[in-house]
């Protein structure tokens, strides 16, 4: 294998672990999944008493959703992942289960790029790639727990096996090849997104049209993939619902025939052709030059069209849904990419042929680089949208470094009760990064300052029982977008920043970090004793900690109270440079240099770490 080869093989699942790494927690979407391998990977799987096991400790039963998701994707991660991270240390849970289901996605983008190279020549398997590697959805969402990257995976091993072969005396090879995509494409749909159904349809359809599968092919392997599908996600599904069902059929029927999907929002027809498959490729080029190319180009046309019409007429299909995502059309990425690697490898072969060829190469090669510039950026600005996780882990660390009340006996078992509200727990807090303690025997008990501690989190939703004062008085520490919200005496330890939208700073403007470092402070309401002790503070304290802050702007405090002041304000900035600080040094220090001007993205407060104040 030539270097270039190897750093292309290594290049996609490279990206995939380093966007895990930069954005490690998740959104509400992936919640099922990731809290169902969770369950199933720390629980098992009851074989006595079931409801009442999994009404004590499984998720789905406290928080069932809209509509009954699968476990089939769950299950399968919980047994992968389990034993690489009882190895590794529970800490790492999360990230093994993401990394396990992105890599199954590697391999499958590889396995498709292979395919590409023996149909049509090893330089369009690597440009596939590289224009497959510059896009940022694609990469960014393998890792992630949705349903849709659990079909991900299938639909794109599918389309590998629907890719021509290269050579004569193939047929018999072709045919069975055609007979695993369909069982493929089938058991996505049936299990996992039932949209599939409609790329399966318009796959199936142009390959009926161009001569190249028959209908018994068709219905041998349809019946074959849905008898296995069906049994599939009955069987596992009904275990863990207690009930007879078949999830994705309950989840079509509430989102298409009721049309609950349009409570979500609803978008004109055209939306997915004008706005989200751009954003999905990423790269001008592709859609504008490279496309259109592969699709005039003679040599080109035909292997082009096997790739452009179907995935368009999926596209075009699932317009008439009115709620549109994403998400929901990603599967036809890499058949589209690799249209446009067809025409790339036909304009880089002949990048010494002429002028136009010439400029042709230099474009992709700018586009590229532009392309992985653009998703770096939005990689970025992705990782600061999950202020839940953010806040449960800050508040772990929080907990490590408070000493327990000297008056508590060593060995006596502590219980810290923590409650989440909404935004945290569809911003990133899920139950891999509960802190588990099992069984009644302190040595089960995880060691937090010394001292064997159990944790009880809570994510109760009900607002009758958030307005009942006693419901307050038995939690220690609490998440909360609006700290008012919190019924009784609490004070704020911490403040986590999130994204807000973008910013555009000029000259003389402010939101400079010192700026956020106050605000941070003020946010926090920490004041200092005269022996320099931090202490929670009362609305006296607080005002006087503002009074004291506009007294140092004007010079009007001692040098001690002044060098409080100032050391306790040089403790929030290193603290807040552990996690949102560093983007604020980073945007000062570029203002720096353009004068004062800056683009980028806004940070303002979403989560407070609030500690109940006990008499």
């Amino acid at each position: 294998m030539k270097p270039i080869d190897a750093f292309l093989s290594l290049l996609i699942p490279g990206l995939i672990l380093l966007h895990l790494l930069v954005a490690p927690y998740t959104k509400v979407e992936e919640s099922f999944n990731i809290q169902a391998t969770h369950d199933i990977a720390t629980y098992g799987l009851p074989t006595s008493d079931i409801p009442v096991r999994f009404q004590a400790a499984y998720d789905h039963f406290s928080f069932p959703g809209a509509v009954p998701r699968t476990f089939v994707g769950a299950l399968v991660l919980a047994a992968l992942s389990r034993p690489v991270y009882s190895l590794a240390g529970i800490q790492y849970a999360q990230f093994v289960v993401r990394a396990v289901l992105g890599l199954f996605n590697t391999v499958c983008l590889l396995k498709y790029k292979n395919g590409l190279e023996k149909a049509f020549g090893q330089n369009v398997g690597r440009w596939y790639v590289v224009l497959q590697a510059a896009q940022f959805h694609v990469i960014y969402y393998a890792s992630r727990t949705l349903p849709n990257m659990f079909a991900f995976g299938l639909t794109t091993l599918a389309f590998y096996h629907f890719l021509p072969l290269a050579g004569p005396g193939q047929l018999a090879q072709e045919k069975k090849r055609q007979q695993r995509g369909i069982c493929l494409l089938v058991f996505a749909g049936v299990v996992f997104r039932s949209e599939v159904a409609v790329l399966l349809f318009t796959q199936l359809l142009y390959l009926l049209v161009q001569g190249r599968i028959s209908i018994r092919t068709i219905l041998s392997a349809g019946v074959i993939g849905g008898v296995f599908a069906l049994a599939s996600t009955i069987v596992v599904d009904s275990y863990f619902w207690q009930k007879p069902i078949w999830p994705e059929l309950w989840g079509f029927y509430y989102n298409a025939v009721q049309g609950k999907s349009a409570d979500w929002g609803t978008s004109p027809f055209l939306y997915y052709f004008t706005s989200l498959l751009p954003k999905l490729l990423l790269n001008p080029v592709i859609l504008a030059l490279l496309i259109p190319t592969a699709f005039a180009l003679p040599s080109t046309r035909y292997s082009s069209m096997g790739f452009i019409i179907p995935s368009l007429a999926f596209v075009a299909i699932y317009s008439l849904q009115p709620h549109k995502e994403a998400r929901f059309i990603i599967y036809v990425v890499p058949p589209l990419t690799a249209a446009a690697s067809l025409s790339a490898s036909y304009i880089w072969t002949r990048r010494t042929k002429g002028i136009l060829y010439r400029l042709g190469s230099l474009l992709l090669v700018a586009s590229i680089l532009g392309s992985l510039a653009a998703s770096t950026g939005m990689l970025l600005i992705s990782s600061l949208n999950y202020p839940g996780g953010e806040a449960l882990s800050h508040l772990h660390t929080i907990l490590r470094r408070t000493p327990w009340p000297e008056t508590s006996a060593e060995n006596e078992i502590a219980n810290i009760d923590i409650h989440m509200d909404v935004l945290s727990c569809m911003t990133g807090v899920t139950r891999f990064q509960e802190i588990p303690w099992r069984g009644l025997n302190q040595d089960s008990f995880p060691i937090i300052n010394g001292r064997p501690t159990a944790l009880h989190y809570d994510k109760t939703e009900d607002e009758d029982v958030l307005l009942r004062p006693e419901f307050w008085e038995q939690h220690d520490y609490a998440l909360m977008e609006n700290p008012g919200k919190a019924i009784g005496k609490w004070e704020i330890v911490s403040t986590v920043f999130a994204y807000a939208g973008i910013e555009f700073l000029r000259p003389g403007d402010g939101s400079s970090f010192s700026e956020i470092m106050e605000r941070v402070y003020a946010a926090n309401n920490i004041t200092v004793d005269h022996d320099g002790r931090e202490t929670a503070p009362d609305s006296q304290d607080v005002k006087d900690a503002v009074e004291n802050s506009a007294d140092l702007e004007l010079g009007k405090v001692d040098g001690d109270e002044k060098r409080s002041i100032a050391n306790l304000k040089a403790r929030l900035r290193a603290e807040e440079m552990d996690r949102f600080g560093t983007f604020n040094l980073l945007r000062d220090t570029v203002r720096l240099g353009t004068g004062g001007w800056w683009v980028g993205p806004r940070m303002e407060p979403k989560i407070r770490i609030l500690k109940r104040v006990k008499s």
